[in-house]
């Protein structure tokens, strides 16, 4: 009897775990979202703040986020797998591989609202997060504010508090940049260049403040286009009662309520405002940073007038080619617009100093000033010689020069070839430097891996025999040419072309037009002739698109130790012999 009461008391046990078993791992579908099947009802918590659990709850809808409840653990993961055969969705709860709880399970229409859901509350609290974010960064700022408790500073600058607020970037780029070219026609040296490449991009914008009164701002930008407009300036502002209206200091205005007198905008410098009862008063002490011009429109065009100085000529951007050209000049321009001259230029290279680090189209040259001039005047050396048997034009051959420096200068012995330029020029000329004064900078000059400009980067008029740069020169570069041209039905050249055959390891002989020492005299008192090769009658006015037909030039001579009778509106002299053109 014994035996048979304990048998069915164990069996009564096992069929009460197996229904509670089954009755957990059943799933119940409720609204729009599946859940864990389970009719246990729930225990009564003792904790003093109870909260709930995810037991029984669909891991994806549960949602903890009460500051009091500490995450899931990093271990913990949950996936979502998505069954074909059944077209159910399984929600996994795992840590490692071993199941956290038991599997959840949703319909294809449930997991859609659940996606459409969940897409709604993250984007909710990105937008959130980022608004906090910031309020956060505009209430703190880069600097935080400082205070000052003291009634001294509180009197004078209206307030204890320090709020400097910065704004901007800043960005430096460096680097090192190595060109090499394996061209036979260039010396070894000049194979390889290496340049440091460094830049900077800074924009910045200050405002600060100390109390109330006084306050600072300050914008700065690299890459502005015009000066002005970085701005600084410094403002102390003063209370109702106070006698300081103003104190302001860096870019102040000064306007006017007068249309006779406009006064400015576009100063820098202290400007102040003082209050004695009804009378108020304004100082200002500036520096004008701007410029104001008038612009008369006639006829759909703007008629404006200059004013330029018979000094202020484009320097060091036009040349002539040989003296001739220049001493012929104005005869040529005698019946403008024709031009009496029957030159007509066929070739021209024009070489420069090499200041960008280019490595295409360089090559060692070595240019004289008194190659290929035609007469003995135009000549700057005692021991040259002018062949009167040939036609007195721009030519090699015309002097003596060119065929002394390909027989004596030329040989490539060590020390006396000025085509190697591993060769000082000193030794090379030396005997004509002890005897004639044969100098660099006055005679010749040297450049190595000098720079031959595109045909983009100059203008040549081939009646005349000039060249005008696109950009101006600077006072210690050189420029050298060597053109061929025809006249009379003959071809005459000057200088030696990059084509003529001439090694790319030797130096090419070039025609001097401007040294590095371009002035008037040397200190002897002789002239130099180069300064004679840049033109010095072009003039900028700084305005487009004119009309040549309605242009007016009225060159005004004056002159207060000399006054000539009704020639206040005449220029024969102001141009020191050079045309206006």
């Amino acid at each position: 009897m014994n035996a048979i009461l304990k048998y069915t008391i164990a069996a009564a046990a096992s069929v009460s775990l197996l229904a509670t078993v089954m009755s957990s791992d059943a799933r119940v579908s409720t609204g729009q979202r599946g859940l864990v099947g389970g009719t246990d009802s729930p225990a009564v918590d003792s904790m003093a703040y109870p909260f709930d659990d995810q037991s029984g709850l669909d891991p994806l809808y549960w949602d903890n986020n009460a500051p009091l409840k500490l995450n899931d653990p990093p271990n913990i993961k949950t996936t979502v797998t998505y069954d074909p055969d059944s077209n159910i969705y399984v929600v996994e709860q795992k840590i490692g591989n071993v199941d956290y709880r038991p599997p959840t399970y949703m319909t294809f229409e449930e997991y859609m609202y659940y996606d459409v859901q969940k897409s709604v509350d993250d984007y909710w609290k990105q937008r959130e997060h980022a608004e906090s974010q910031a309020q956060g960064r505009g209430s703190k700022g880069l600097i935080p504010p400082i205070k000052i408790n003291s009634e001294k500073f509180d009197r004078i600058f209206g307030g204890g508090t320090i709020d400097i607020r910065p704004q901007g970037s800043a960005e430096l780029i460096f680097g090192v940049n190595v060109n090499r070219t394996d061209n036979p026609a260039l010396p070894e040296r000049q194979r390889r260049i290496s340049t440091f490449e460094f830049d900077e991009k800074i924009q910045l914008n200050v405002v600060g403040k100390i109390g109330e009164k006084l306050k600072l701002t300050t914008n700065y930008n690299t890459e502005s286009t015009f000066e002005f407009e970085n701005q600084m300036k410094l403002e102390y502002t003063g209370f109702e009662d106070e006698i300081i209206k103003k104190i302001e200091a860096g870019n102040v205005n000064f306007g006017l309520n007068s249309s006779l007198i406009t006064g400015s905008q576009t100063l820098f410098g202290i400007k102040t405002e003082f209050q004695f009862g009804r009378l108020t008063m304004t100082n200002i002490i500036s520096q004008q940073r701007g410029k104001k011009s008038e612009v008369n429109v006639t006829g759909g065009a703007q008629v404006t007038n200059f004013e330029v100085n018979g000094d202020n000529y484009e320097a060091n951007k036009h040349f002539f080619l040989s003296q001739y050209f220049c001493h012929n000049y104005n005869h040529a321009l005698a019946s403008f617009p024709v031009i009496n001259s029957g030159v007509a230029i066929t070739r021209v290279e024009v070489w420069v100093t090499n200041r960008t680090g280019v490595v295409d189209n360089t090559r060692n040259i070595v240019a004289f000033t008194d190659l290929g001039e035609d007469t003995l005047e135009n000549v700057g050396s005692s021991f040259i010689s002018v062949d009167g048997t040939r036609p007195p034009y721009p030519d090699n051959e015309r002097n003596d020069l060119y065929s002394t420096l390909l027989t004596q200068y030329c040989i490539p012995d060590p020390g006396l070839s000025l085509r190697d330029i591993t060769d000082p020029l000193q030794t090379t000329f030396a005997p004509l430097e002890q005897n004639y004064g044969f100098s660099q900078s006055v005679n010749y000059e040297r450049l190595n891996n000098a720079r031959k400009l595109l045909p983009t980067e100059f203008t040549l008029n081939g009646q005349l025999g000039f060249i005008s740069l696109n950009q101006a020169l600077n006072y210690d570069e050189v420029i050298s040419v060597a053109f061929q041209y025809t006249l009379n039905g003959d071809v005459y050249q000057v200088g030696e072309f990059s084509t003529d055959g001439i090694s790319g390891q030797e130096a090419l002989i070039l025609k001097l037009l401007k040294s590095t020492n371009n002035v008037p005299k040397v200190a002897s008192g002789v002239p130099y002739k180069t300064w004679d090769l840049m033109m010095k009658n072009i003039y900028s006015i700084g305005a487009y698109q004119v009309n040549s037909q309605d242009l007016v030039q009225q060159p005004i001579y004056r002159n207060r130790y000399s006054v000539h009778p009704g020639r206040a509106d005449q220029c024969e002299t102001a141009f020191a012999g050079d045309e206006p053109r």
